[in-house]
């Protein structure tokens, strides 16, 4: 199978592993050709530093190199490109070529999520996943599981049949909606874990936190029109666990900072330096939800404190008083 990966991230990069580990022929795209020349001659990504790429993985600056002739098209790109690509994707890319978007979030100015902004420009066959997976686990080939959200038989079984091994399996649903808050909202509640991890909350309270999230997340599925029932999926109480509770969660990092007080320098570095897409997604779903009129009074909290609005410390009162 020819397959083109849009995005050189450390979980483009990942997929490309399982997809390489499968005997798919890849070509991964990145808008930066400095980015595509250093990835062609070292075969080591910073994203992802104790990886070495395998020699038959290529990459590309130029779009319709990565997209012309694929069997299957994976959108790996930051959210905050999404729809940048999603335009040039329109000039190159067939009908008959379904597309897997595997980045997470909610655009910013018009709090669409991403398969609705995918939907703008685009008719095309498509299916969204979503899971725990960190890339640093994935490029280990230890067992994983996705959730693998589409309304298209055929496009379901065209990535089982590219990514499917004896370490890595999929879960289908047809609750796109449902996966995609999932998705989205999991790494703004990371941050707010890792608040209270630096701020040295016991488990018990960790784990009140992680309980009331999910409820709110249910909540929030349903009033956005999907399911309930995909919290419980590997998009929803999997991957929430994992990012909530584990240091290699960038979202989690970057709350502990918050929560122990780090000094605005070294918040303002790490933001730098790493891509943290909950405060992206924070941002978007603080907006959504009052456009929405949907009462999550979780999401607003977060983000004053974030915003220097409010203490990190009520947090732990409102987890009471809620």
């Amino acid at each position: 199978m020819n397959i083109g990966i849009l995005g050189c991230g450390a979980f483009g990069i990942a997929l490309a592993h399982i997809l390489n580990r499968n005997g798919c022929s890849i070509d991964m795209w990145t808008h930066n050709c400095e980015e595509k020349e250093i990835l062609d001659k070292k075969r080591i990504s910073s994203k992802l530093k104790d990886y070495k790429i395998p020699k038959d993985i290529r990459f590309t600056c130029d779009l319709e190199e990565a997209v012309k002739g694929k069997d299957l098209i994976v959108m790996a790109v930051p959210a905050f490109a999404f729809e940048e690509v999603c335009v040039q994707l329109t000039r190159f890319i067939k009908k008959k070529q379904p597309v897997l978007i595997a980045t997470k979030g909610i655009q910013q100015n018009t709090c669409l999520f991403l398969n609705e902004v995918f939907m703008k420009y685009l008719k095309n066959s498509y299916a969204v996943i979503s899971g725990p997976t960190f890339a640093v686990d994935i490029i280990k080939s230890v067992p994983i599981a996705f959730t693998l959200a589409t309304k298209s038989t055929k496009t379901e079984l065209l990535v089982r049949r590219c990514f499917e091994n004896d370490v890595t399996k999929f879960r289908r649903s047809r609750d796109i909606v449902g996966i995609e808050i999932c998705g989205s909202i999991k790494n703004v509640m990371a941050i707010a874990s890792g608040m209270l991890d630096g701020m040295g909350a016991s488990d018990s309270t960790r784990s009140l936190f992680l309980t009331e999230s999910m409820n709110d997340i249910k909540e929030l599925i349903n009033a956005l029109g999907g399911r309930k029932k995909s919290i419980l999926s590997y998009a929803g109480f999997g991957d929430i666990l994992m990012t909530c509770t584990s240091p290699n969660s960038r979202n989690f990092s970057f709350g502990y900072l918050i929560g122990k007080g780090a000094k605005q320098k070294e918040v303002d570095e790490y933001l730098a330096n790493t891509t943290v897409e909950g405060m992206y997604t924070l941002k978007s779903i603080h907006k959504l939800v009052r456009k929405k009129k949907v009462k999550m009074p979780i999401i607003n909290l977060i983000h004053d404190i974030i915003m220097g609005r409010k203490d990190k410390e009520e947090l732990l009162k409102f987890l009471i008083s809620k």
